[in-house]
């Protein structure tokens, strides 16, 4: 019988070693049927009649991730929000009202609108591959202005990277599908249907990691299509953003073949450096310009030592205790001051620390390598734009050196590119800040504002009148009219995307919720009409911001209502004072020569409901302060 203990353990490790899938996802059809379901048990729930009241707030949006302007009337437009569904404004963005609020999901990666015959595709499911991308499950299309939708199937498809209508024939549309993005699968690629989306062809289809990104059609013939896919294999631990999946594709006979157009000798980026790809084509007065965006994911050269003053990390990370004992002390001491290092380690510590071969001066570069600062600070060439021109078989490289802070190491949250309808040399690109060059690319120009908040994901400019554009980005819609040098801030949805909530004590309570790339805000429960802008008068918000960043978990001290505990991204908590505004950094840290603590990107906190003195913090290791967070 010992035997036989001994053995039934190694039975179950092999067989979840060797099964291709011992816990399989579930399907999208699947959850379309539990979402039937669900239906029918609210019907019958005791709070089926219970109506909610919205109470914001309204101060900002959320993610944006596409727009659909009219081409007759531009103040009539459609706005896609990453997790907030799909809403309609006529009135440029004074209001909006929400048309896609009872379907199976809220999450959409794109839109599509064939204004003539008032049809709307939407494709569920972010394409943005981030920590708060939510998978959908397929194609819905409305016939009837959004009043009632049909789903039109792809239910495995989770993230639609784009849809793309025939200008002339409205029962045919292409489709991006960009796929799991927890783990491999087939249903990935571009597919087309010529029947309204009653049937779907699989045309392109690269690996299990590799899925269709971008599209567009040449609006003088059809036929032409070119299409973008891109490598990403994104893990609890891990993320790969790019690899030999990432291609520009071409197709003459409306998407049913496809070549590859960024192969060797294209001068077009390849291999595992190659992240996602985005696309704009310029076709006007006989000439035909398709440009890509790209975000190259290979190593920087790294500078010179003469361009660099003082000491860098990468000075320390092969440097020997000899050379280390050269380095001056003013040197050393700058490398501290600026990198926050805590004030226990000083100069005299540091050195002696390394005298005695209690660490390696490596130790300091290992130090202040955690996740958030990887996330900004790893050195990638990032956004790069091509030029593709007329019937040339070779792209060329539009601009030299780097565009900087347009992607930094997170171009998988960014990716297009547009060019005017009616300047082929005017182009903006939309990352992490949105720039625009007038030269074909040569040079840029930031075109961002006080109240437009950063990372952009849609973009839309007007055919018809020069300067006219409407953005997309975390931070909801922005308007401009001169080409970015002024813009409008058009934040009346109430909607956002909460990573969490709590509640005080107070009379009236307060709710305190952190929001994605929004912060962590607070307001009184005692509802009021979000309709109302009064508040434009008064400047009094109902919400108030006591914290930036991606928001993240709150904690209230339930004594006085007064003590609240939160932070952004990455484990960066704070103790804050509500009555006073003082604000205490309580993250717990490693020691120098240990590894940096793992935090996730949204790391729990717990205050004691016996002692609020009590509390939790969790990393890769579980934290307990006894006093507030002060130890």
């Amino acid at each position: 019988m010992r035997k036989l203990f001994l053995l039934l353990p190694l039975i179950f490790i092999s067989a979840f070693l060797f099964s291709q899938n011992p816990y399989p996802p579930t399907t999208g059809l699947d959850r379309l049927a539990d979402f039937k379901a669900r239906k029918k048990l609210l019907e019958n729930s005791l709070i089926a009649n219970i109506p909610f009241e919205s109470i914001g707030p309204t101060i900002f949006s959320g993610r944006v991730v596409d727009v659909d302007v009219s081409p007759i009337d531009p103040t009539h437009f459609y706005v896609a929000y990453a997790s907030g569904g799909l809403w309609k404004t006529i009135n440029n963005g004074t209001t909006f009202f929400p048309i896609f609020d009872n379907e199976a999901v809220m999450t959409i990666g794109d839109i599509a609108v064939d204004w003539t015959n008032n049809i709307i595709w939407v494709g569920t499911g972010e394409n943005n591959s981030s920590r708060s991308s939510y998978s959908g499950v397929g194609i819905y299309k409305s016939a009837d202005n959004g009043k009632t939708w049909e789903h039109k199937g792809l239910p495995e498809s989770h993230h639609i990277g784009r849809i793309i209508l025939h200008p002339t024939d409205k029962n045919t549309a292409w489709v991006a599908a960009l796929g799991h993005l927890y783990s491999p699968n087939k249903e990935r690629g571009i597919y087309k249907t010529s029947d309204g989306g009653n049937s779907w062809n699989h045309t392109l289809f690269v690996n299990e990691n590799s899925g269709g990104i971008d599209l567009v059609v040449s609006p003088k013939n059809p036929n032409t299509i070119y299409a973008a896919t891109w490598h990403r294999q994104r893990r609890a631990w891990n993320f790969v953003e790019s690899g030999n999946g990432s291609s520009i594709y071409k197709s003459t006979d409306g998407g049913d073949n496809w070549n590859n157009i960024t192969l060797a000798k294209t001068n077009f980026p390849q291999g595992i450096g190659a992240g996602r790809i985005g696309l704009a084509l310029y076709q006007k007065d006989g000439k035909d310009v398709l440009y890509a965006l790209i975000d190259n994911y290979d190593r920087r050269p790294k500078k010179e030592k003469d361009e660099v003053e003082g000491i860098t990390k990468d000075d320390l990370r092969d440097m020997s205790k000899d050379d280390f004992s050269k380095l001056k002390e003013d040197d050393l001491k700058d490398f501290l001051s600026s990198n926050r290092f805590p004030e226990k380690y000083s100069v005299k510590r540091i050195t002696k620390m390394v005298e005695k071969e209690k660490i390696k001066p490596n130790a300091l570069v290992e130090y202040l390598e955690d996740a958030n600062s990887l996330l900004f600070n790893t050195p990638v060439v990032g956004a790069e734009v091509y030029k593709l021109t007329g019937k040339s078989k070779k792209w060329k490289k539009t601009h030299e050196g780097f565009l900087d802070q347009v992607y930094n190491s997170y171009g998988y949250y960014f990716g297009n590119i547009r060019v005017s309808p009616n300047d082929p040399d005017k182009i903006y690109i939309i990352g992490f800040r949105i720039i625009r060059s007038d030269d074909g690319g040569k040079t840029f120009k930031l075109i961002g504002d006080d109240n437009v908040h950063v990372d952009h994901h849609a973009l839309w400019v007007n055919p018809n009148r020069n300067g006219h554009i409407i953005l997309g980005n975390d931070g909801g819609i922005n308007i401009s009219y001169d080409d970015g040098e002024e813009w409008i801030k058009c934040n009346s949805p109430a909607l956002g995307q909460f990573y969490y909530l709590a509640l005080d004590n107070a009379e009236p309570y307060n709710i305190y919720g952190g929001l994605q790339d929004n912060g962590v805000w607070v307001g009184s429960s005692e509802g009021y009409n979000v309709k109302s802008k009064s508040w434009n008068n008064s400047g009094q918000y109902h919400y108030k911001s006591i914290m930036g960043g991606d928001g993240m978990q709150v904690a209230v001290d339930l004594r006085d209502n007064n003590i609240v505990y939160t932070g952004y991204q990455y484990g960066n908590y704070f103790r804050i004072n509500q009555k006073s505004g003082r604000r205490k950094y309580i993250t717990p840290k490693h020691e120098l020569g240990e590894r940096p603590l793992r935090w996730n990107w949204q790391s729990p906190i717990h205050l004691s409901t016996h002692n609020q003195d009590i509390l939790y913090i969790g990393s890769n290791k579980l934290f307990r302060s006894m006093n507030q967070g002060n130890d």
